[in-house]
């Protein structure tokens, strides 16, 4: 410890001055050079910050690119092919490679002995009787669901054609309309419009007609009109209607023939709204606005109703 204070002493007169002095214009440079604080590890710097300026070269100007494109293209032009270690002949040497494809042997333990008679069956049957036989035994994958399904449920023999057969469509099997209302359209009219108390639920489904006034009636409770030809316009008028009726508790409008609207179904919501008897209501909403609106009223509804009954 001793001796290198000592060296660290000859250092404290120096002249730091005196010595700069001294140095020649190349030294002054190659100091500067040195005391430079370069940090090459950071990619955020640009290059000359990075690395020390080492060009002596003065610039030449602004960047030519098509002379740039020039030199390139003489250099390659001008730079000598590459000599192949071994010059190509088209000398093909050797055999070329043939797979060996060696005859598979059935394992010992997938080996099944049947007995004659079973041999034969199976020598003898058909694409038919195979295919059931499959299916019996559980070979789903080598036919389709349908046979499959057809096989097992059925003891008869019901694909005639094969495993290998081409999958065809069900049969289609006609379903026949619903049978006619036999409702009385002019008599149900009647008895609405006469307010007859014996008359507590009318049902027009399947009738090619429109709803009358329900102004008059103070006993009806349900309604039905669906799939009917009702238009907006004859559907506007129901649900004027329905703001004079206070005894419908159920009316069903939905499955027209023709689509009714944005503004029907605005009016459907606030019907729902003015008329607090109306519980239930069957139609399928196509606008989310509408649709809100009349599950909370019909929510209200059924929540008034259900005070009225407590008192």
């Amino acid at each position: 410890m001793t001796s290198y204070r000592q060296e660290l002493e000859k250092y404290r007169d120096i002249d730091e001055d005196k010595i700069l002095q001294e140095l020649s214009a190349e030294e002054l440079e190659q100091l500067d050079m040195e005391l430079m604080e370069m940090d090459p590890e950071n990619v955020l710097l640009p290059a000359g910050l990075r690395q020390r300026d080492q060009t002596q070269k003065s610039p030449t100007g602004p960047l030519d690119r098509e002379a740039l494109l020039q030199h390139l293209e003489k250099q390659a032009l001008e730079a000598g092919e590459r000599e192949d270690l071994v010059p190509f002949t088209g000398e093909k040497k050797g055999k070329p490679f043939v797979p060996k494809s060696p005859a598979q042997e059935v394992p010992r333990e997938e080996q099944v002995t049947l007995e004659p008679e079973l041999e034969e069956a199976l020598a003898n049957a058909t694409d038919a009787e195979m295919c059931d036989i499959a299916a019996i035994l559980g070979m789903y994958t080598l036919m389709s669901n349908k046979q499959y399904y057809d096989a097992i449920c059925s003891g008869n023999i019901t694909n005639t054609e094969g495993i290998n057969s081409v999958v065809k469509p069900d049969t289609y099997k006609p379903v026949p309309d619903e049978p006619p209302n036999p409702t009385n359209v002019e008599e149900t009219l009647r008895q609405i419009q006469a307010n007859d108390a014996a008359l507590e639920d009318v049902n027009l489904n399947n009738i090619k007609a429109v709803a009358e006034m329900l102004t008059e009636n103070k006993t009806l409770q349900s309604l039905n009109i669906e799939s009917n030809f009702i238009t907006s316009a004859g559907m506007m008028s129901i649900l004027k209607a329905m703001q004079h009726n206070s005894t419908l508790c159920e009316l069903r409008v939905d499955n027209q023939c023709q689509r009714l609207g944005d503004t029907v179904e605005m009016e459907m919501a606030a019907m729902l709204e003015q008329c607090p008897s109306l519980v239930r209501f069957g139609y399928h909403f196509t606008q989310q606005g509408p649709r809100a609106r009349a599950a909370i009223a019909i929510t209200n509804n059924n929540e008034l109703r259900r005070k009225q009954k407590k008192t």
